[in-house]
């Protein structure tokens, strides 16, 4: 029996691009091709691109992220939550990812400084505030810029081997900053029912937009391509396995619904976290590290207090709960 031809596209079409943004057209595509194309692809370039970004940072005489510095009116909390947002791009083959800058006579530190200092990369977003300090005094601050792909918390980045000195930042490390994709009708001869794929990509300045679409095409046909092999066999998982894992998944399901009235907190830890309205211990565990200290009352004696429970049941701050499913029974 012969099969019948797909109406398939002969080109991209790049409408109107830069460094940042990019609007590309793919047509003609049969009827539900453009959903299942645009959504594979945008899934894709939001999280499986690399791109660089800070992962610990060292400020002198500091030992944790809740200090503050004299002469510098952001504390170490919200200086990581700006040193976060640069983005960067490297320009040369140098293996050195660590950059130390030193600022001093300026009131104001902005992303542009840490260009200053490093040979290896290039700052997107030199405008960034990073802190106001006191134009009397020395600034410094190390950071160790690494490449990865898409998210990795700090709470992560925790169990990994750091610097003497150096704290956790969570690492974005995805240089696409939104994709979006619409599907419109177009005309193939006289038949009318053919779909038109709009997709807009923007990025950081680190990846033109062609080049972040073509590799994330490129993810997506290795994947693809491994259903096409010849020679690839499929395996069925033995039941012995299968139970296994449903065990593990009830376990750590009747884990997390666990109630927080429960535990053995203390007054002031448990008062914090029933008036943010969490009850189970599934509730505490996605959370990051950031959203706890903007809890009213909450200090460093109850964030030890939790992050030792949270250590001794196994798990960890920011954790995806989701895929235990807590809202069955």
């Amino acid at each position: 029996m012969s099969i019948l031809a797909f109406q398939m596209p002969d080109k991209v079409v790049m409408e109107k691009a830069n460094d940042f943004h990019g609007t590309f057209e793919f047509k003609p595509l049969e009827r539900g091709f453009g959903v299942t194309i645009g959504n594979a692809l945008r899934r894709i370039l939001l999280s499986s691109l690399e791109g660089y970004a800070i992962t610990s940072v060292k400020f002198p005489s500091v030992l944790h992220e809740f200090s503050s510095i004299e002469g510098v009116v952001e504390d170490v909390t919200e200086m990581i939550l700006n040193l976060k947002q640069v983005r960067f791009k490297k320009i040369s083959d140098l293996t050195d990812n660590r950059i130390v800058v030193n600022v001093k006579n300026q009131s104001t530190v902005t992303a542009g400084d840490i260009s200053k200092f490093s040979a290896s990369f290039q700052v997107l977003n030199p405008d960034l505030v990073i802190c106001h300090i006191d134009d009397k005094i020395s600034f410094e601050v190390e950071i160790i810029v690494e490449k990865g792909r898409g998210y990795v918390s700090a709470d992560e980045a925790r169990n990994m081997e750091l610097p003497l000195g150096h704290i956790p930042v969570d690492a974005i490390y995805t240089p696409i900053k939104n994709v979006k994709y619409s599907i419109e009708n177009t005309r193939v001869e006289q038949k009318t029912d053919y779909e038109k794929l709009l997709i807009e990509v923007a990025t950081d300045g680190s990846i033109h937009p062609e080049d972040a679409l073509k590799g994330a095409a490129h993810i997506l046909i290795q994947h693809f391509m491994l259903f096409s092999d010849q020679t690839m066999t499929f395996e069925t998982q033995k039941m012995d396995e299968v139970s296994e894992v449903d065990e593990e998944m009830l376990r750590m399901r009747k884990l997390l619904k666990t109630a927080l009235s429960d535990l053995d907190l203390s007054v002031r830890a448990f008062n914090c976290l029933k008036s943010a309205d969490l009850k189970t211990l599934g509730d505490l565990a996605r959370l990051d590290i950031s959203d706890m200290m903007k809890f009213r009352n909450f200090g460093k004696k109850s964030l030890t207090e939790l992050e030792q429970l949270i250590s001794e049941k196994g798990l960890v701050f920011g954790m995806d709960v989701a895929k235990y499913r807590l809202d069955e029974d």
